[in-house]
């Protein structure tokens, strides 16, 4: 279809001005138009036309592609991806309204050419993060992650482009029907999209290890493959450690790309929670022999690598949905004022079945300090001193658990209110379950106060589980003597 001009109306949308034109789609702004009698009717955000190609000589995937992205579109919910507003009809002029959203997209950042600094790369990694993490939460992977379709907004946060070669598992996959090649974008496709399978949420996460990799070294981990012999590569290939191409960047840092990287969809993060969660503590991630690599992996290793991959069959992985169920982010809030070892008993031992029947979860370790614990101290080393004590005690209150197959963070959070301060943190890292220890009072006085562990189940948009104190029956036994 040709460009269309200003003032030109399409099923009672007005075009304002063409804001692409691009290989695929048309994007246009648009308004709604005027009435017979003059009148307009006002949207309450901006909005954009999208008018993808369908000429004679583009592939059925144009055609399959819009109708993908119009089911999966006008399905999805939240603040990172655009509002829909309405779709065409293919038989007549195919098209897709949606809003409009301000900002840049990731690849601004890499046309500048400047270096980000590495905190700058990890927050544009969480924003990403948390923005496929919603569309996971949804059961949708959008399997098409590069840096033209990761919208930045002002505020920070992350929203999702095109959706044209998406996944959702409620729907059929026409793309998975119609197409027998791999469909992705070269650069950025997941080892197991190469192979066929498609619906894994770890494809994105491989994806933004990509975009993350590139942030921070300006050079593209896999190169630009333009055969099926070259995308294959990368199942058995590592890309060239990140420290290779700048000494500077943080081992942490490293270590997280590439886990992204893995070609093993088992060995990237379970979700893309836990990846945002890493990113915005880089101080708690676990270092291993990943993150301090210097050279590249050697050609023996590769070799054999590629013979084990002649014969890899990748399995469809569970619902986006379930896969996040199966592997929550599970905080623990460990008081440190006024309780009892029976407490504190309990909480263990609800954190360990916790953990025993969900392989891969990740436990955050928590504890709540007033603000006049440190302020009343001389001296910002005697200040640094206080949180070494309490970080101290949460490991050591978490010293007994079978850890090994978990990653576990300790944190101190300081504020006057404790409720307040649980809940920020459990929404602000997407936990999807708090343990916490039972209040004491009674039934009758807690009808009257607001108690913290009442607030917080109260409160909490993910699972709450409150734990009654109770003792082993030897320590109960000495306790009678």
């Amino acid at each position: 279809m040709k460009l269309l001009d200003p003032g030109h109306e399409i099923d009672g949308f007005e075009i304002e001005a063409c804001l692409h034109a691009g290989g695929m789609a048309h994007i246009y702004k648009v308004v709604y138009a005027a009435a017979e009698d003059g009148t307009r009717r006002t949207s309450e955000f901006p909005m954009a036309m999208k008018i993808p190609r369908m000429t004679a000589g583009d592939g059925a995937e144009n055609i399959i592609s819009f109708e993908v992205e119009q089911q999966i579109l006008s399905e999805l919910k939240g603040t990172h991806v655009p509002r829909f507003v309405a779709a065409g009809d293919l038989l007549r002029v195919p098209y897709l309204v949606m809003e409009y959203v301000t900002g840049q997209t990731l690849q601004h950042w890499l046309d500048r050419r400047e270096s980000l600094t590495f905190n700058e790369v990890a927050r544009l990694g969480e924003a990403m993060a948390r923005a496929a993490h919603s569309l996971h939460q949804q059961n949708v992977c959008h399997l098409d992650l590069k840096p033209a379709n990761v919208l930045i907004r002002p505020d920070g946060s992350a929203v999702m482009l095109d959706f044209g070669l998406s996944c959702h598992a409620n729907y059929p996959d026409l793309l998975a029907e119609e197409l027998r090649k791999a469909v992705g974008s070269p650069v950025w496709i997941s080892p197991e999209q190469v192979v066929g399978v498609r619906g894994d949420p770890r494809s994105d996460i491989f994806a933004m290890g990509v975009m993350l990799y590139e942030l921070v070294t300006g050079e593209l981990p896999f190169g630009e493959p333009a055969t099926a012999g070259g995308l294959r590569q990368r199942l058995w290939m590592d890309p060239v450690p990140p420290r290779q191409h700048r000494a500077d960047v943080p081992e942490w840092l490293q270590e997280v790309i590439l886990r992204c990287l893995e070609a093993v969809a088992d060995q990237r993060y379970p979700s893309a929670s836990h990846l945002a969660f890493d990113l915005s503590h880089p101080d708690q991630v676990k270092v291993t022999a990943r993150g301090r690599r210097t050279v590249g992996t050697g050609f023996w290793a590769h070799f054999k690598r590629w013979v084990r991959a002649a014969g890899m069959s990748y399995q469809p992985s569970p619902v986006p949905s379930q896969q996040i169920e199966q592997v929550p982010i599970i905080m623990v809030a460990v008081p440190h004022h006024d309780v009892s070892d029976a407490t504190l008993y309990s909480l263990r031992e609800a954190v360990a079945r916790s953990l025993g029947i969900r392989p891969g979860a990740r436990l955050a370790c928590v504890t709540v300090i007033s603000p006049s614990q440190t302020s009343s101290t001389e001296s910002e080393k005697s200040e640094t001193r206080v949180h070494s004590w309490h970080l101290s005690r949460l490991q050591q209150w978490a010293q007994p658990l079978d850890l090994a197959d978990h990653q576990t963070s300790f944190h101190v959070l300081e504020s006057g209110d404790v409720a307040s301060a649980l809940l920020a943190y459990a929404q602000g890292n997407q936990v999807n379950m708090v343990i916490m220890g039972a209040a004491t009072h009674g039934v009758q006085m807690q009808r009257f106060v607001a108690t913290v562990p009442i607030k917080v189940a109260m409160e909490a948009s993910c699972t709450v589980i409150l734990v009654k104190q109770a003792l082993p029956f030897e320590h109960l036994a000495a306790v009678t003597v």
